[in-house]
């Protein structure tokens, strides 16, 4: 690499840095959010994971229903709650705002790219949620009720997959917000949004707990690289090498796909929005 284009790269790293500065920034003036947002999940994890221990009550220690046991279940359900925080980073109610708003227009002019400002500016976000949310959550969940202690090897194969889960969050709520540009009002798209990918991610109930026509199709949608697949990673439930490595592939191809298409249709709005804008 040229020293023109080295600080070429530098120049736009530093450009799309400040702007996760700024998310920062804008972040702590309202720090009262992240103790709504513990005591949600907090609420919602335990109505979920003491409603499965009850189910799981009298499971074998060799498995129960789609071969989790007592501690396994739970340990699933308390993290997918975790994993839920850190994918609601808020790009698709900025980003629907933006537009309805009309303020997306003066992104259009700065030299930067619209989706990676949204990218960079989300980081502090999820970072803030999982040290401000999920760790405490976690914690207090440990105290509670016996979990998982996962093998270093799977530990570390569910940090990397839950970077790649949070980037298919990512394009997934980008790509939801963008549908301002066609509707007046995101929400219903949103609570639309929130409740497919919760279900079909397996947050609520395991994919291995689904009937065979729903379970293929959850393997077959991105969505369950941003649950399942981070805790498939986690507990174990991988056939070998091979197996974590499938898991680790089929994300990081939807994280290509989702971003490509997330580019296909960004200049598509664009497009729309230069023509309804005269």
């Amino acid at each position: 690499m040229s020293a023109r284009a080295s600080v070429s790269a530098y120049r736009s790293y530093r450009a799309y840095l400040s702007f996760a500065t700024g998310g920062l920034q804008s972040l702590l003036q309202y720090r009262s959010m992240f103790v709504i947002t513990g005591v949600t999940a907090a609420a919602g994890a335990a109505v979920t994971v003491f409603l499965w221990r009850a189910v799981y009550a009298d499971a074998p220690s060799s498995g129960g229903p789609g071969g989790f046991t007592l501690t396994g279940i739970t340990t699933y359900l308390l993290v997918a709650q975790v994993l839920q925080v850190l994918h609601t980073n808020r790009v698709d109610d900025e980003v629907s705002a933006e537009v309805y708003r009309g303020d997306v227009a003066v992104m259009l002019v700065r030299p930067v790219s619209y989706p990676l400002v949204r990218f960079f500016a989300c980081l502090p976000v999820v970072a803030a949620n999982a040290a401000l949310v999920g760790v405490p959550v976690l914690a207090l969940f440990a105290v509670l009720v016996p979990l998982t202690v996962p093998r270093p090897a799977d530990l570390a194969l569910f940090v990397a997959s839950t970077g790649l889960s949070v980037l298919i969050a990512f394009c997934v709520n980008l790509l939801t917000g963008m549908t301002g540009f066609l509707t007046t009002n995101t929400w219903g798209v949103r609570m639309v949004k929130q409740s497919v990918v919760a279900f079909f991610a397996g947050q609520l109930v395991p994919i291995a707990l689904m009937p065979g026509p729903l379970a293929a199709l959850a393997y077959a949608l991105p969505f369950r690289g941003m649950v399942d697949g981070p805790l498939t990673l986690l507990l174990g439930r991988y056939d070998g090498v091979a197996g974590a490595c499938s898991v680790l592939a089929q994300q990081t191809g939807w994280v290509l796909g989702l971003g490509l298409l997330c580019a296909v249709l960004w200049r598509a709005a664009l497009g729309r929005l230069e023509v309804l804008g005269g």
